[in-house]
């Protein structure tokens, strides 16, 4: 088992990181006197992942969209009794996620985190499939995808991604279609499962008022060691180049919306930290009330307050969206453009910049102090191979000709998509 304690060069904040024997990577944050607990086990897979084979593989194996989804909704339902039963008697209160790319279980409580820990451990490491099951699982996520469909925000969002990707599966719903789950079955689920959920592709995360100790050994009691199965995942080729400038839909909403998304070169490790960071200011510069843009477009009532900003990001993809309610979106694309045009040929007013860096960088700091922020913060540094303090430092050292240098070469008006769900006439 090797440990070490990483620490970050700005704040001085550490947590520990630990190769446990059974494979699993294992990072604790004693936080004492903190009232609240909060553990995440996560797996490095996703929507995204449907194609991938392992060493013993010859060839890669396709599977249907959704399937990363499906898996964990049935990871909750083991062959006793149900996770949330015993979360019940505890007091802790439990959840999951599957996002783009990766699927993460959590509980967070403010007392008896080792019971906790333990169940949260053996039922990720349990997995019951049947066919009958998987059937009735079948038809709970088919509701729910349709759902889904009929939501705005959700089309808004989707429509942009397909007209910005031509292959990359980050386009498709990530509890995929009705039609896809259909090929579902407890054996393709037992074959990701043992694929993904190998102890090498996975993550516990831990912070709070708990003893690292008492942690690695509630770990030593209930992880069952995993050799490394050479996991592979792969993507089709994507163009650099969008599908289509535009698109629009029509439904029965109270008011117009629109996701405006840049198509940005996909990155990893440190060099996704230094764009994400450089994305987040030029974020907060063009949407910033107190500055002429966004000034301007709220004096016309061409945008309101729900206009906002946010970067989107994995493997394979990057993006950054600009989104809100919107008569006349076509103005704001045309002012947006023209703002960066300006900001790259005149430079950015460095007391502006230092303000919005100084904010960004705050908020980075204040949530060293949140439990709940800080497992999450350790997990994704290990999603992004990174350290969990690497975005703090990358963060301080930005440059206003970083931000310039991002928007000059991500930025480009040939790769933006505007997506809109217009109100019927």
């Amino acid at each position: 088992m090797e440990k070490e304690i990483l620490t970050g060069a700005r704040t001085g904040d550490s947590c520990i990181r630990v190769k446990h024997s059974s494979g699993l990577d294992i990072y604790i944050c004693e936080m004492p006197g903190f009232s609240g607990i909060e553990a995440l086990f996560g797996t490095k897979y996703g929507s995204v992942n449907t194609m991938f084979k392992i060493a013993a593989d010859s060839e890669y194996t396709t599977v249907p969209e959704g399937i990363a989804h499906f898996l964990e909704h049935k990871l909750f339902e083991n062959e006793d009794c149900g996770v949330f039963q015993l979360y019940a008697k505890t007091g802790a209160s439990c959840n999951a996620y599957t996002s783009f790319d990766k699927t993460c279980y959590l509980f967070n409580c403010s007392r008896n985190y080792e019971e906790n820990l333990e169940i949260l451990l053996d039922f990720v490491q349990k997995p019951y499939f049947t066919k009958e099951n998987v059937d009735k699982e079948m038809g709970i996520i088919g509701q729910e995808i349709q759902m889904t469909n009929d939501n705005p925000e959700w089309r808004v969002f989707f429509n942009m991604l397909r007209a910005m990707y031509h292959a990359h599966p980050v386009k498709t719903d990530i509890a995929g279609t009705v039609e896809s789950i259909a090929k579902i079955d407890a054996d393709l689920l037992y074959k990701c499962y043992d694929t993904f959920y190998n102890l090498n592709n996975m993550v516990l995360s831990i912070a709070g008022n708990i003893s690292a100790d008492k942690v690695l050994e509630i770990c030593d009691k209930h992880l069952k060691p995993c050799s490394d199965k050479g996991l592979e995942s792969v993507f089709p080729p994507e163009p650099a180049e969008i599908v289509e400038p535009e698109v629009h839909e029509v439904q029965p909403i109270g008011t117009s919306i629109f996701h405006l998304g840049y198509k940005c070169a996909p990155k990893s490790g440190t060099d996704r930290l230094k764009a994400v960071s450089a994305a987040s200011i030029v974020s907060s510069l063009l949407t910033d009330p107190a500055l002429p843009m966004c000034k301007r477009l709220l004096k016309d009532e061409i945008i309101n307050s729900t206009f906002n900003c946010e970067v989107f990001y994995g493997d394979g993809y990057f993006t950054l969206i600009f989104s809100g309610e919107a008569d006349s979106p076509r103005l704001i694309r045309e002012a947006v453009f023209a703002e960066i045009d300006r900001l790259i040929a005149d430079g950015i007013n460095e007391k502006d910049f230092q303000r919005v860096k100084k904010s960004a960088y705050g908020a980075m700091v204040r949530e060293l102090n949140n439990v709940e922020a800080v497992a999450s913060l350790m997990l994704n540094a290990y999603m992004e191979g990174v350290s969990p303090y690497d975005s703090i430092s990358i963060m301080s050292e930005l440059t206003c000709g970083d931000v310039i240098e991002f928007m000059r070469t991500e930025l480009r008006r040939d790769r933006c998509v505007l997506s809109v769900i217009e109100t019927e006439a």
